[in-house]
């Protein structure tokens, strides 16, 4: 009896729910909430989101990485780049996340300042259809090296370079332009 009465108040609640009232036409009454919070995280066009998105192409974020060519952590650093940092044992620079920060801000500080005079003379040019910012310069010094990059611009893009995996200094000036990173100082002496 009590599985039938539970039944039955189920029953006549579903029907109430879902009576259409005749007074109204429901084809032209829809109701929107105002204001929907999804809450969707997303980067901004600041140094945090260049750095995690370079990170995030560079490793997928994930600081105990090590490629097939030896490069490693977070931002896939080269043995001989962590040396001029006098960073030495790669093990613990693999897992010491707040190293690997210090390394990557100390790096982009180096580039800026080897191509300072490149930064100047490039930034809002279009070179292949690509329009040349400073967070563009960084990401593509942090693929192949300030010298590269050098070249690339002095020589109005003729001069291409691509790494093992198939990226160019091309792609990376598209895929990172336009992020904020004035706040990187240019510093020949960098340190961790």
């Amino acid at each position: 009896m009590k599985k039938f009465l539970v039944l039955c108040i189920v029953f006549l609640g579903f029907i109430n729910a879902t009576i259409i009232d005749k007074k109204t036409n429901a084809v032209d009454e829809v109701t929107l909430p105002k204001f929907i919070d999804y809450n969707i995280p997303y980067l901004q066009k600041d140094f945090v989101g260049f750095k995690e998105a370079l990170a995030f192409k560079e490793s997928q974020g994930k600081y105990t990485i090590v490629n097939t060519l030896g490069y490693l952590g977070k931002y896939q650093f080269g043995r001989t780049t962590l040396e001029r940092f006098r960073i030495y044992n790669t093990q613990a620079f693999l897992r010491n996340p707040e190293l690997q920060e210090r390394a990557f801000i100390a790096l982009c500080k180096v580039n800026k300042w080897i191509l300072r005079k490149d930064i100047k003379r490039s930034i809002g040019k279009t070179i292949n259809g690509i329009k040349i910012t400073e967070s563009g310069i960084l990401a593509a010094a942090h693929l192949s090296g300030a010298g590269n990059v050098k070249k690339f611009l002095r020589s109005n893009g003729s001069v291409r370079f691509s790494d093992a995996y198939g990226a160019t200094i091309q792609s990376y000036l598209k895929k990172f332009g336009g992020y904020n990173v004035s706040n990187i100082k240019a510093d020949r002496k960098a340190k961790v």
